[in-house]
Parts: C-alpha cells; structure tokens; sequence
C-alpha cells in the first residue's frame, strides 16, 4: 500500500464520480471512503492501492482503492 496527499474534488462526468487531486500532480479516482471522505474540498491522507488496469468512467485516471484514510 502506498499514501497519498491531496484535496478531494468531485467530477460530473458520466453520472460523476470522486477523485484525488494528489500533491505529486497527480489524479486518481476514489474507490472507497465514508462520507466525510467524499466532500469536494476535504484534504485527506489516503492508504491504498493504485489500479492502474481497472477500468472505468475515470477516463485514464487510475484507480485509488482506499484502505485507510485522515482527513487533514
């Protein structure tokens, strides 16, 4: 598992989904977390898996499956 840093943001595409704005620039789409993880803006610490052959609505963002997560 690895960690991640970043803001969470809510897309609208294809029905919409969560992604992680992470601090290295990148962005993944969120699988997992309660709701005080999914809300555009918190800024998290996130444990888990990057899936990078999930596919999915996140149009080449790779999948973060989250495992642990603290909210920042």
């Amino acid at each position: 598992m690895s960690k991640f840093k970043g803001k969470v943001v809510r897309s609208d595409l294809e029905g919409g989904f969560w992604t992680l704005e992470a601090e290295d620039g990148s962005t993944y789409k969120l699988e997992g977390g309660g709701t005080d993880l999914l809300k555009g803006g918190v800024r998290a610490e996130i444990e888990g898996a990057v899936e990078e052959e999930s596919m999915g609505i996140g149009f080449g963002s790779p999948v973060l499956a989250v495992k642990k997560y603290k909210i920042l």
